[in-house]
């Protein structure tokens, strides 16, 4: 039974940091993509990163490039997400899932029904 199990989140101001982690089990991981997706109260879900698990490559949404970093650790099972210089716009549930597609991310990435398995979420709040 695939599980992904996102945790990190908090209650920090703006500016400031987290790290989210997605604990993987039952499969390979180093055989699928893993992406990010959050969403906010009253908004749709969005895409906010993905990384290939065949060659390492990333994507990120134009709203956080350059604050948010994508990683995967295969001998840990697990992916990560580095969010940096945090925004009152960057208050949601953030969700990791599985590429359906397998290694490398799907194409287009940010579309979420591309992603077959998702994890539970993990609430991230921005204060000012």
């Amino acid at each position: 039974e695939v599980q992904l199990q996102a945790s990190g989140g908090g209650l920090v101001q703006a500016g400031g940091s987290l790290r989210l982690s997605c604990a993987a089990s039952g499969f390979t991981f180093d055989d699928y993509a893993i992406g990010w997706f959050r969403q906010a109260p009253g908004k749709e879900r969005e895409a906010v990163s993905c990384i290939s698990s065949s060659d390492g490559s990333t994507y990120h949404a134009d709203s956080v490039k350059g604050r948010f970093t994508i990683s995967g650790d295969n001998a840990k099972n697990t992916g990560y997400l580095q969010m940096n210089t945090l925004k009152l716009g960057d208050t949601a549930v953030y969700y990791c899932a599985v590429s359906a597609f397998g290694a490398g991310c799907p194409a287009p990435w940010h579309v979420a029904r591309w992603y077959g398995d998702w994890g539970q979420g993990t609430q991230v709040t921005v204060s000012s």
